[in-house]
Formats: structure tokens, C-alpha cells, sequence
């Protein structure tokens, strides 16, 4: 986990064209998506299609993606930071436990001061469709971002914690960063994404925050 210190983002949106600012406090956020090895030895399952120990998760939902934060916060001793239902889950803010980041954190801490689209050259940070040969790679063999982060572009979509649209797209959730599938306009550090919670799929995986950022 790196720390993260405090500031402000502006989020925009293409589809609704609005923008809003988010002020943030420190918070700490994972130096890489969360990998297939960290994934199977709190939970003892390998859900990702393509099996590699230091390759970023996928094929998990965002359901699933909570599930761990509150396991490795039990394994590791925090107060889990989720209340699960069938139907809903809640965040306890005053939790030290791990959680997705919220997508103000994400993109702030993408972002890392620059004000551009990326935080670099494409090819140097970010495994995408143009570089990727069509497939997954393993975390930390992009050049990081001026705070040492990782992977914050390409290789895998980034489950967050929020909701994309509640008025128009119900429980929906919001996805961050690009992966190796994709084109490289959506490998930017603006680009919103969303899905269902229970949706799973080759490209998608999640990184690690704590912290009171949002």
C-alpha cells in the first residue's frame, strides 16, 4: 500500500456532460491490482480464466471483489469494512479495514498531479489491446506513475465502490482504468465504465484502499 496524500479531483461525465469536484483525505491504495496469488490464499479459489500467480484477479464480480476486502481485513487483523446483505452492502467509514477505492480516490491517485490524459506515454504504463497480444500480463511491468502505482491504466478494469447512475442504472457499479482488451481511448484516467455487481468477466479484476479518502 502506498499513501496517498490529500487533495481534490474533478470527475467529469461524457454521457450526462457534467463535471463535479471531490475534495480528498489520505488514504493508502495498493501499489498493484490485487493478483491471482494474494486472491487464492485468502479465499482458496482461482477464478481468473487465464491462471498466473502475479497477474492481476479477473473473472471477479464486484460482490466478490468486497468479500475479500472483508476476509484479508480479518485475516490481517482490521475491522471489516463492509456489512453484507443479500441485497445490499454498506460501508463503515470508520473501519481501518481494506475496501475498493471510491472512483474520486481512483482517479486522483491515476492521475498522480498530472492533468493529461494519462499519466505517461500509452506503451510505457498500460498493456492494452495495441501491446497486450491479446492477453493478460503480470502487475508491475509498466513503467508506475509519479507515486510508484502500477497498472492504474490497461491490463485489467478496476472495480470501485460507487454507484454509476442509481436514477438510471440501478445498482450498477462504476469501472476505472482500461484493459488489456481495450482500445487506447479507453485507457485514459477520466474514462468511467459501469456493470453489475454480479458481473464477471476476462478483463475486469480490483485494487485495494484504506483509509478515510472520500
Amino acid at each position: 500500500m502506498i499513501d496517498i496524500p490529500p487533495g481534490q479531483v474533478t470527475l467529469s461525465d461524457r454521457r450526462t456532460q457534467r463535471s463535479w469536484p471531490v475534495r480528498l483525505a489520505p488514504y493508502q491504495l495498493g501499489v498493484y491490482p490485487v493478483t491471482q496469488a494474494l486472491y487464492a490464499q485468502v479465499t482458496g479459489g482461482r477464478p481468473s480464466t487465464a491462471h498466473a500467480d502475479a497477474s492481476p484477479v479477473e473473472g471477479v464480480s464486484w460482490r466478490d471483489a468486497v468479500r475479500f476486502c472483508n476476509a484479508l481485513s480479518q485475516r490481517d487483523g482490521f475491522a471489516p469494512a463492509y456489512h453484507l446483505s443479500d441485497e445490499d452492502v454498506e460501508w463503515d467509514a470508520s473501519s481501518d479495514g481494506y475496501r475498493l477505492p471510491s472512483e474520486a480516490e481512483w482517479e486522483y491517485a491515476c492521475r498522480a498531479g498530472t492533468a493529461g490524459p494519462r499519466y505517461g506515454p500509452l506503451d510505457d504504463i498500460a498493456w492494452h489491446r495495441g501491446n497486450s497480444h491479446d492477453r493478460l500480463h503480470d502487475v508491475g511491468d509498466k513503467q508506475p506513475n509519479a507515486w510508484g502505482l502500477h497498472d492504474m491504466l490497461g491490463n485489467v478494469w478496476e472495480w470501485c465502490w460507487d454507484l454509476y447512475d442509481a436514477e438510471v442504472y440501478g445498482t450498477y457499479r462504476v469501472l476505472r482504468g482500461g484493459g488489456w482488451f481495450d482500445e487506447h481511448w479507453s485507457c485514459r484516467a477520466s474514462v468511467r465504465r459501469r456493470s453489475h455487481p454480479t458481473f464477471r468477466v476476462d478483463d475486469v479484476g480490483f485494487r485495494l484502499a484504506r483509509g478515510r479518502g472520500r
